[in-house]
């Protein structure tokens, strides 16, 4: 397929005022859907992790609990790498306490519960996702659908479709030399009505992918942006490779290319062909590729390295620039 450099720069643009907007809108609802529970927003309120994307945020507390949670948007939105199909706003609501820990276990200086004098807390009677359900259904009736890891409160015109995840705080002390318990890295632990629990990264995924922008001179995300679009063209087009890559999926592979890769052409084209002439020649380090979080990997086996590996071959194939 043909592409040519005003085709990509179309690609490459970022999120508009009015989906800004949208998913701001989102985020007030929702929040104020949790005022239900008890919860009352911080004297900051809504603000930014950063600027230049959607990734709104704000803290609540509970005063007669002392429950906390934060709120924010996480994903494509966040990030800055949403591309004119992702329609939907995932929105996380995290209960700070009680939370999660994972700990150092190889010696010398192995950690447990008791290096940071934590306790084990009381188990719920009430589930917290089914808590943020019945409030955001007495918010938005007929608007809610459950799913198996999140709550869906359908949009209009006024606000994006938010995918809202309750979760739990997963705090990752395995860097952690210091036995200072405010030392650790900020995960999200969300246990789905079936299956296994997962844990995910997304603040730390908003940290890289804005580390990794800047490094590159802000390139990285406007090539996150086209190889989202380019393997929509070949869904579209019917390549099987292309139809079981994640949006999250690309972005991390994207990530792991190096820096220097995306500064040495000055064209989004050559920059693009680059970026896949990379990834293509070292498809044998895909096993040892991070998710964009810089933290999980971003193949759990043999047969997903495989799935990668197929669709870099067509997409070089596919990819076709003219330099105009």
């Amino acid at each position: 397929m043909i592409f040519s450099e005003s085709r990509l720069v179309y690609f490459s643009a970022p999120l508009s005022v009015t989906e800004d907007a949208k998913c701001k809108h989102a985020i007030q609802q929702v929040r104020d859907s949790l005022k239900n529970l008890g919860f009352v927003e911080d004297v900051n309120g809504i603000t930014k992790s950063f600027e230049g994307a959607s990734s709104y945020e704000t803290r609540m507390e509970n005063i007669s609990s002392g429950e906390k949670i934060k709120v924010f948007i996480q994903g494509s939105y966040a990030n800055n790498t949403n591309i004119k199909a992702e329609s939907d706003v995932d929105i996380a609501v995290v209960r700070e306490t009680p939370f999660h820990a994972e700990y150092r276990s190889v010696q010398p200086h192995p950690q447990t519960d008791a290096t940071f004098n934590f306790i084990v807390a009381a188990p719920d009677t009430v589930t917290f996702k089914d808590r943020v359900e019945s409030c955001l259904r007495a918010s938005f009736p007929g608007q809610v659908g459950r799913h198996n890891k999140s709550i869906r409160v359908s949009g209009n015109t006024y606000r994006k479709d938010a995918d809202t995840v309750p979760a739990m705080r997963y705090r990752n002390y395995k860097w952690n030399f210091s036995d200072d318990p405010e030392e650790y890295i900020r995960g999200i632990r969300i246990k789905p009505d079936q299956g296994e629990t997962i844990v995910n990264y997304p603040e730390q995924h908003i940290l890289e992918g804005r580390k990794k922008n800047v490094a590159t001179n802000h390139s990285y995300k406007k090539q996150v942006r086209i190889m989202k679009s380019v393997c929509g063209e070949m869904v579209n087009a019917g390549y099987a490779s292309a139809g079981k890559m994640s949006s999250f999926g690309l972005e991390s592979l994207t990530w792991n290319v190096p820096d220097a890769e995306f500064t040495r052409y000055s064209s989004l084209g050559s920059t693009f062909e680059t970026v896949i002439q990379y990834l293509f020649q070292n498809y044998q380090s895909l096993s040892l590729y991070k998710e964009a979080n810089g933290i999980k990997p971003l193949c759990k086996n043999d047969s997903e390295v495989q799935e990668y590996r197929n669709f870099l071959q067509e997409l070089l194939k596919y990819f076709n620039y003219t330099g105009e």
